[in-house]
């Protein structure tokens, strides 16, 4: 079999097994869906590899900064560290969520469900500020997905809100604490302290 032939015949097995995965995730199977994906992720890997094999290395290499044509392999590993993606957020594993978005975007800076998904894992993580750029920015370039785009700034946004509130009154909490502690005559003396160098100038 032709290197041609055997990078084809992987392409098939891997398509099959990113199809697999489709399906388990919309019946929300999301382990069998990861399972499937991974196994995807294999075939292709291997076909990279292969690829980057043949290629002549050398002088040629640097002098050209013109961007390589997407192949096959790299759309669908681009869909399929999406689609993980996508299946680390039902999880709850934010952080896994976040690194196959990043491959996705490696694959496409432009991918918006990849961005979309890194977004929403990060504003999990409490990343608000970083997840809060990436959705406006997406705002301003995927007229599209709108209101899934406005309905999530929103939920970090509230999310953002009740963590400050429960930050603040953990903090006057402590406050309270504090000058509880002191007592009554602690508070006098301390007034009396700070007020005496004034009366002695």
């Amino acid at each position: 079999m032709s290197s041609e032939e055997e990078t084809q015949q992987k392409l098939a097995i891997a398509k099959q097994k990113k199809d697999v995965g489709d399906q388990a995730f919309k019946a929300g199977e999301v382990v069998n869906a990861l399972r499937a994906y991974h196994e995807s992720l294999l075939y292709l890997e291997g076909i990279n590899k292969n690829a980057a094999a043949a290629m002549p290395a050398g002088p040629m290499d640097q002098a050209s900064n013109e961007p390589k044509p997407k192949t096959e392999a790299d759309e669908m590993l681009e869909k399929i560290y999406s689609n993980m993606s996508a299946c680390h957020i039902k999880k709850g594993s934010w952080k896994r969520a976040v690194e196959t978005a990043d491959k996705a975007l490696k694959k496409n800076d432009k991918n918006t469900k990849a961005l979309f998904r890194k977004a929403k894992a990060l504003g999990e993580q409490g990343y608000f500020e970083k997840a809060e750029k990436i959705l406006e920015d997406l705002l301003k370039t995927d007229g599209t997905d709108k209101p899934s785009i406005e309905a999530e700034l929103a939920r970090l946004r509230a999310l953002d809100k009740e963590r400050e509130k429960k930050h603040n009154k953990k903090f006057k909490g402590f406050l309270n604490r504090e000058s509880k502690g002191k007592g009554v005559e602690n508070d006098e003396e301390d007034i009396i302290e700070i007020s005496s160098p004034a009366t002695q100038a």
